[in-house]
């Protein structure tokens, strides 16, 4: 993928999210994104298996980062980033499931089934998750939700459950572990 780089400076990650939540300046938080878009758009293509949408994703995720980063405490930015692709994507991938879309009869060809069992295949994913997660018990699937879902950090997953930090650690590692269990389990089940 071909996107202009600028020289990225050398300054550590953590002392560059603190310089651009001091200052709000772009530049700061551009020279920092740039250290891991093709990081970004290897997660993106994965999941879209499209390069232009993967390109647009880049984009909208940079622009994510602009607020997101203001309102969340990121101690480990690359992992914290991977974690924001993914969750993009995987919001991109079900809010066009829920669109109709016209299907061109040039799309149904003999050559296009293997994009469908790729497609058929994510779903299934999906379906499986969907179902594991709701086997995990109330606090398991509660903090996962919260943690990878709707991207909050430990801290506030205790503040706003009233649940100690270390227990919302402990549910989300645990709901983790048994949420992994269950998808390989029902991954084979279905074979």
């Amino acid at each position: 993928m071909a996107f202009i780089k600028n020289i990225i400076s050398t300054t550590p990650d953590d002392e560059l999210l603190g310089q651009y939540k001091a200052s709000g300046d772009l530049k700061i938080l551009s020279d920092l994104y740039q250290r891991y878009m093709e990081l970004v758009y290897g997660v993106c293509l994965k999941y879209l298996d499209d390069n232009e949408e993967a390109k647009d994703c880049v984009i909208n995720i940079f622009e994510e980062l602009v607020t997101k980063l203001m309102k969340h405490e990121v101690t480990h930015f690359k992992a914290w980033l991977h974690q924001l692709a993914k969750n993009h994507c995987l919001m991109k991938i079900r809010s066009q499931k829920s669109k109709p879309r016209k299907v061109s009869h040039e799309f149904v060809h003999l050559d296009e089934n293997v994009h469908l069992g790729a497609v058929f295949e994510k779903e299934a994913h999906f379906e499986r998750m969907e179902f594991c997660l709701g086997q995990l018990i109330a606090e398991q699937r509660q903090a996962i939700e919260l943690f990878y879902l709707k991207e909050k950090s430990y801290k506030t997953i205790a503040a706003s459950t009233g649940i100690d930090a270390d227990k919302v650690r402990s549910y989300i590692q645990n709901g983790r572990r048994n949420l992994k269990i269950c998808m390989e389990k029902k991954a084979l089940e279905n074979t």
